[in-house]
């Protein structure tokens, strides 16, 4: 009986991937690349400058959350194939899986890498939050914050949310292995954070990287708005941004297809782009940050499967 080639099938589901997730949004990728074509060029390569500076800003981040020091050029090439990796699955469990089995290849345990994963997510998104608040408190007229939820819908939201922590709460009270289990995450993580503050080095990596990460994304917005002619502040198409990814953290597709655009657009006509204008701006953004890299990092995904560095 032949054996299985897991690896070489490994290797080739991210271009399976890419294929399928290309042709469910082959009008998107038609219409942002007629919209790219009359842009100014130097602010489409400064946005394409600051997608490329994510990747390094995500690098700092992974090795500020963890003690060990990991290898500085394949921890860089594998945040860019972890990238592809976040659009091809639902929203963070792409690169999350694998710069765990990153790091336990380079020797970290499962637990300590697990827990390094847990702090990084929280770094990442303390980091576009106080970001947002801080840009909100210097711009607080950037959006306009009624147009932004649908009458009535914030108290359905609030109850959504409380009732999913109040089950949360009730499953782990009842139910004794769970809670030991979350319980020991927790001490794990708790040493982890503490291991990682106790060196500067480490803890400005993590606090440095999630700061700039959200910063480097919003910048490349930024940057295409002053391609496409877009009549809105940078600063403020930086608050739109951050407004919106924050709006659609928890929303399950892959790397936000779909969610991200729609939430981008709302944000950006609420921050007073015109709507023509502000898909424009949208569309060549996604075309420049997701699917110009998306090729050639599932092809990188594969490559790093193929050589066991994941």
């Amino acid at each position: 009986m032949s054996r299985v080639p897991v690896r070489q099938i490994l290797c080739l589901l991210p271009l399976l991937l890419l294929g399928v997730v290309a042709v469910q949004h082959r009008s998107v990728l038609a219409e942002g690349i007629g919209h790219l074509r009359g842009a100014e060029w130097p602010w489409l390569l400064a946005a394409a400058g600051a997608t490329c500076l994510t990747w390094v800003a995500a690098a700092f981040t992974r090795q500020g959350a963890v003690v060990e020091r990991l290898p500085r050029r394949r921890l860089l090439v594998t945040q860019f194939a972890a990238g592809a990796a976040n659009h091809l699955l639902p929203t963070g469990l792409g690169a999350s899986a694998v710069n765990l089995r990153f790091m336990t290849v380079c020797g970290v345990p499962l637990a300590r890498s697990s827990a390094a994963l847990a702090l990084y997510l929280l770094a990442e998104s303390v980091g576009r939050v106080g970001l947002l608040a801080a840009l909100l408190l210097a711009f607080p007229h950037a959006l306009r914050l009624g147009t932004l939820l649908p009458h009535g819908a914030l108290g359905p939201l609030l109850w959504a949310v409380g009732g999913v922590v109040a089950v949360a709460a009730v499953v782990l009270a009842a139910v004794r292995r769970l809670r030991d289990a979350v319980l020991s995450f927790l001490r794990t993580a708790l040493g982890e954070a503490r291991s990682v503050h106790a060196r500067p080095a480490r803890a400005f990596a993590l606090w440095g990287g999630s700061l700039a990460f959200p910063a480097l994304q919003a910048t490349g917005l930024a940057a295409v708005g002053q391609a496409l002619g877009l009549p809105v502040p940078p600063a403020h198409i930086a608050v739109a941004y951050l407004a919106a990814t924050v709006a659609v953290a928890l929303v399950p597709t892959p790397g936000g297809l779909g969610s991200v655009d729609a939430a981008l657009i709302v944000a950006l006509v609420a921050a007073g782009g015109p709507v023509a204008v502000t898909t424009a701006v949208v569309l060549a953004y996604r075309i420049i940050t997701v699917w110009v890299p998306l090729l050639p990092g599932a092809l990188t995904l594969g490559a790093l499967v193929r050589l066991k560095v994941i």
